[in-house]
């Protein structure tokens, strides 16, 4: 009777170190980033325009690893690949799944306050970002959606404050043909680009407001694309090669290709006769790849990272029962419908 007491006494310790064991065995890939049980998670629709473009991918990866550190939310990423029909149908299954928040990075500004309406119907809180649709919000509106982005005329003044430096600081050899005239070519992103558009103009006005006289030797829509505005700029060089004396791209991904087009006719390669500023936007790691090398003026810098945690602290805080900036860092802008981060010039890299 003694040995049949004992005996049972070990089998409920075995069985109880086995069930201690089990659960153990559930938490050893456990890394602080799972996921709590289902129902508990926000499930938010990721819709990015392009995940072709240079500055979106980068973006995309820093919406990821948020989504991989934080329990609190799961992404389901779309590709618009650049078709707004495409991200039309992408949003109809997102709104279908009952998501309970939207990161809308629009495709064609064309069709926002289509989208807009679609989205209003479903209830769904939503942020717009990077790709500016404020001039469809109203204040009315902010009861479900809000812009987070850049100040549209900030990159266009920081690429003209680094060209008027350089200008200034190497008059003799920047005017490369000595007619006094800074002539320049524009590698532009879209006309119907609100940030673009900003970019294009503002650039130049800092130089011309600092009495510097420019001349526009062209321009061309390169559609953010690197090989269109090597295309671009292998024609201007064609034309133009002794009288180009700067190159003003609208991001990275052209002032890349600009470089590449130089590079083949031996410029920007370490002799400063055969030297072209070029200015981009974004910060990319191919543009800081050839300012560390010399083969590009500048850059600015339009945080990924920075532009990942704004749409998901917006987002977090309105699901949280909260108002879209409550309790947070983050302050409306002028407009009322919009959260604005500041960019950054970059004109060395170590």
């Amino acid at each position: 009777m003694k040995f049949g007491k004992k005996a049972f006494a070990i089998m409920l310790m075995l069985v109880m170190v086995l069930s201690l064991a089990a659960c153990g065995g559930k938490e050893t890939g456990n890394t602080g980033t799972d996921k709590p049980a289902t129902g508990e998670v926000k499930k938010l629709g990721l819709l990015i325009y392009n995940g072709a473009d240079n500055y979106i991918a980068t973006v995309r990866q820093a919406f990821e690893k948020l989504d991989a550190d934080d329990a609190n939310f799961e992404l389901e990423i779309v590709d618009g690949q650049n078709t707004q029909a495409t991200q039309n149908e992408q949003l109809d299954a997102l709104i279908s799944k009952g998501v309970d928040g939207l990161l809308v990075n629009i495709v064609d500004f064309g069709a926002a306050k289509e989208v807009i309406s679609k989205i209003k119907e479903s209830k769904i809180p939503t942020v717009f970002w990077n790709r500016d649709i404020t001039s469809d919000l109203t204040e009315a509106d902010l009861e479900q959606f809000i812009f987070f982005g850049t100040v549209a005329p900030q990159a266009g003044v920081y690429q003209g404050e680094m060209a008027k430096e350089y200008w200034e600081a190497n008059k003799a050899t920047a005017d490369r043909n000595g007619d006094g005239k800074l002539q320049y070519v524009m590698l532009h992103g879209g006309l119907d680009n609100a940030e673009a558009v900003a970019r294009t103009t503002e650039s130049i006005k800092v130089l011309t407001d600092a009495g510097i006289e420019v001349e526009e030797l062209g321009m061309q829509v390169a559609n953010w694309n690197t090989d269109e505005a090597k295309t671009a700029t292998d024609a201007w060089l064609a034309k133009d090669e002794k009288n180009i004396d700067m190159i003003f791209a609208n991001n990275d991904g052209m002032a890349t290709g600009a470089v590449s087009s130089l590079k083949a006719l031996g410029y920007n390669s370490g002799d400063a006769a055969k030297y072209i500023p070029v200015y981009g936007v974004d910060a990319i790691e191919n543009a800081l790849t050839h300012i560390k090398n010399g083969e590009m003026a500048g850059t600015v810098k339009q945080n990924n990272e920075t532009m990942a945690k704004g749409v998901m602290e917006l987002m977090l805080n309105k699901l949280g029962g909260k108002g879209w900036v409550d309790g947070t860092s983050l302050k409306m802008y002028d407009d009322k419908v919009s959260v604005r981060m500041d960019y950054e010039k970059v004109t060395e890299v170590k």
